[in-house]
C-alpha cells in the first residue's frame, strides 16, 4: 500500500464511520486522481464490502429494516451488473466526467428530492427505478448515494434505517460489481495485494469513527464534506479537460 493510499483510506473510512455513509464516494474520487476510475473501483471494491457488511448491522432492529426494503438491493444487483460491464468495455477517461456529476447531484440532492412526490404512490415501481439507477451509478463510477438518497428523503427514512437500507445496497452492488470483475479477469492477484491491507485499515479506522459518531455534531463533518466532494468534482472535470487537451 502506497503512502496515498493509505492516507485516503483512513480519511475515507474515518467519514464513513463519522457519519454512517460515504467511504467509496470519498475514496473513489481521490484515488482516481492518482490513476483512473477504472483502477479506483478494482483497488476499493474488497474495503467497501467489509464496511457495508458492518454498516448493516449498526444501530440495531436491522432485520426490520432490510426485510422491508430489500428489492432495492435486488434492483441495485441488477443495475450493477450493467454499470459493471460499461465500465469493463468503455474507455475510462470519461468517468471522470460522469463521477464528477454525481458528485455535484449529490451535493444537490435536497433541492432535488421535491419532484418525485409519485414515490409515496408507487413504492415498488419507486425502488426499481431508483435501485437500478444507484447500481448503474455504482458499477460505473462507484457512488450510488445520490439515487439512494433522494429516495431516503422523499420516503422520510429514519437515520439508522437510511443507513442500514444504504449499506444492504452498496454491499449487494460490491457482491456483484466483484463478481462480473472477476470473471472478466480483472480482479488480478496484484489488485487483491494492495485491497487486503486497505480491508485492515479501513475496518479499523471505520471502527473508531463510529465511536465519535454520537460525540461529534455529524452536522460540521457534512459540512466539511460538501466542501471536499465540490473541490473534488472541480478537479476531476479539470484533469478530464487536461487530458483531452494534451491527447
Amino acid at each position: 500500500m502506497t503512502l496515498t493510499s493509505f492516507l485516503i483510506t483512513v480519511f475515507a473510512a474515518l467519514v464513513h464511520g463519522v457519519i454512517g455513509i460515504g467511504f467509496p464516494m470519498v475514496a473513489t474520487p481521490l484515488l482516481a486522481m492518482t490513476s483512473d476510475v477504472r483502477s479506483a473501483v478494482l483497488l476499493l471494491v474488497l474495503p467497501t464490502t467489509l464496511i457495508n457488511l458492518a454498516n448493516i448491522f449498526k444501530g440495531g432492529n436491522w432485520s426490520e429494516s432490510l426485510a422491508k426494503y430489500w428489492p432495492l438491493a435486488v434492483y441495485g444487483m441488477l443495475g450493477s451488473i450493467v454499470g459493471t460491464r460499461l465500465l469493463i468495455f468503455l474507455p475510462p477517461e470519461p468517468f471522470r466526467l460522469l463521477l464528477a456529476g454525481m458528485l455535484v447531484v449529490y451535493l444537490n440532492v435536497d433541492r432535488l428530492s421535491g419532484g418525485f412526490a409519485w414515490v409515496h404512490r408507487h413504492h415498488q415501481l419507486a425502488f426499481a427505478v431508483f435501485g437500478f439507477a444507484a447500481g448503474v451509478l455504482a458499477g460505473t463510477v462507484n457512488v450510488m448515494l445520490p439515487a439512494l438518497i433522494i429516495l431516503g428523503l422523499e420516503l422520510r427514512l429514519a437515520k439508522n434505517v437510511m443507513i442500514q437500507v444504504f449499506n444492504l445496497c452498496f454491499l449487494v452492488g460490491k457482491v456483484t460489481q466483484g463478481a462480473v470483475l472477476a470473471q472478466a479477469g480483472l480482479m488480478t492477484t496484484e489488485v487483491l495485494k494492495h485491497s487486503v491491507p486497505m480491508v485492515l485499515l479501513a475496518l479499523a479506522v471505520m471502527l473508531l469513527g463510529m465511536r465519535v459518531r454520537e460525540k461529534i455534531p455529524s452536522e460540521t463533518y457534512r459540512r466539511w464534506l460538501r466542501l471536499l466532494l465540490m473541490l473534488l468534482a472541480v478537479m476531476l472535470v479539470v484533469q478530464y479537460v487536461v487530458a483531452a487537451v494534451s491527447g
